[in-house]
């Protein structure tokens, strides 16, 4: 191979390796509608909330037994030479002899010598037993409770979905935020550079102090660590959003959109209200599970009935029908005194039951007071983007004012630096006013009912 095909050849590897890298790690352009489906698809936490709802399923399967019969298939095998037990073995098996009409008289398995000094027997025992309940009444009581504790389940993913929205909205503008700010942050610093480079030669020609000098630098130093900074909370974002949509590690999302605010506050803010929400339904599907457990334990000073039905065969090999024989029966019984564990079990039932109660006032208040604190935000964060907006009106003319009064000299470095910071905070508070707008609106709608 020549010198130039082996350069050639390396140069094919290195790009073919550079491929497969940008191949490996993304970069996906979403939506918010977009980051909340795959979300909703893809996320861990949900994923396990909805496996908590399979075995709420599978919990109410369970509680079928309250009125389902139970059937019991068993084979044991027994060797033995005990007496009593050969005996009986060959009266099941139906393979015990004895004849009378022989002289003397063959009494056989039933002799003296035989009853007391056997040969050992080998019994295969084949049984099929059926159980059927009657009355349960603290079993069919448990199937109410399955259903009940279901349906709460069912709420409370519900709200795991709404949970992991908010949170997918709060990193989703929480990135949107960052990139404005990295962006007026790079505009501040641009505008700043071209400032310090007139102050040095400003300096250079004796018409500018070494402090003033400085202080642009200084200046345009704090831009930089500013940017640092803004640069941090990108990736805390993209990591957020990354976990919650269960991406790779190398993958980037490039939000689309903005902070949208809207032109007036929704009129459906002053009448939210967390009447049907989710969690508060889940709270109120658990009292009636802890209703169900109090009546369960009360259930149990009550006399169970149960049916059963037995179909036994005796052989000496494996699975024989030789020797067939059934039983039926009814079986009832009443738990007369326990040492006071049921009693016990009755009490704390009823305590979890109150206890219940209250956790659902008290959900019920701490949702209005969040209500109302995201309606005071929604309000506030409206207000402050209007003032902000004219802040940042005024401060970008006085800084253009002051910068052409800096470039002909007839400006001090200091109000160059004023303007200029209170220009860049302006930006910065418009951007997060409209952040928390974007955030307010959506804590409302998650704490209200939708």
């Amino acid at each position: 191979m020549t010198k130039m095909a082996t350069k050639r050849f390396f140069a094919l590897l290195v790009a073919g390796l550079a491929t497969c890298s940008q191949a490996d790690a993304a970069t996906m352009r979403l939506s918010l509608d977009d980051a909340l489906k795959i979300a909703r698809e893809r996320n861990t936490m949900l994923k396990a909330a909805r496996a908590k709802n399979e075995q709420a399923d599978a919990r109410v399967m369970q509680s079928r037994q309250a009125y389902l019969p139970k059937v019991t298939l068993s084979e044991t095998v027994m060797h033995s030479n005990d007496p009593g037990a050969v005996l009986v073995g060959k009266l099941q098996q139906e393979s015990a002899y004895y004849n009378f009409n022989t002289t003397p008289p063959d009494f056989g398995d039933f002799a003296l010598d035989k009853l007391n000094h056997p040969a050992a027997i080998t019994d295969f025992h084949t049984s099929l037993q059926v159980q059927q309940p009657i009355y349960n009444r603290d079993a069919i009581i448990g199937r109410s409770m399955a259903r009940s504790a279901r349906k709460a389940q069912g709420f409370m993913t519900d709200r795991a979905v709404e949970s992991i929205d908010l949170n997918v909205k709060k990193a989703f503008y929480g990135l949107i935020l960052a990139k404005k700010n990295l962006d007026a942050t790079e505009q501040s610093i641009g505008i700043m550079q071209r400032y310090s480079s007139e102050a040095a030669r400003g300096y250079s020609a004796g018409l500018v102090t070494k402090s003033d000098k400085l202080s642009t630098e200084v200046r345009l130093a704090e831009l930089r660590d500013q940017k640092l900074q803004i640069q941090d909370a990108i990736r805390n974002a993209q990591d957020a959003l990354r976990t919650m949509l269960a991406l790779g590690p190398d993958d980037t999302v490039q939000p689309v959109g903005d902070l949208k605010v809207d032109a007036k506050i929704p009129a459906s803010a002053a009448s939210a209200n967390a009447d049907g929400r989710s969690d508060l339904k889940a709270l109120e599907a658990f009292q009636e599970v802890t209703g169900y457990q109090h009546d369960m334990a009360r259930a149990q000073y009550l006399p169970r009935v149960n049916a059963f039905a037995q179909q036994n065969w005796h052989d000496n090999s494996f699975l024989g029908t030789e020797g067939s024989s059934w039983t039926i029966g009814l079986n009832v019984q009443w738990n007369i005194f326990d040492g006071m564990a049921t009693k016990g079990k009755v009490q704390e039932a009823k305590a979890q039951a109150l206890e219940a109660q209250y956790n659902f006032q008290a959900a019920k208040e701490q949702s209005d007071m969040e209500i109302a604190m995201s309606r005071r935000a929604l309000v506030s964060s409206r207000e402050r983007i209007a003032v902000t907006q004219k802040s940042l009106e005024a401060a970008k003319v006085s800084f253009d004012f002051i910068g052409e009064q800096f470039r002909t000299g007839m400006a001090m470095t200091f109000e160059l630096l004023m303007r200029e910071q209170a220009w860049s905070w302006a930006k910065m508070r418009l951007n997060q006013a409209r952040y928390d707008y974007c955030i307010a609106k959506s804590e409302l709608e998650y704490y209200s009912a939708r």
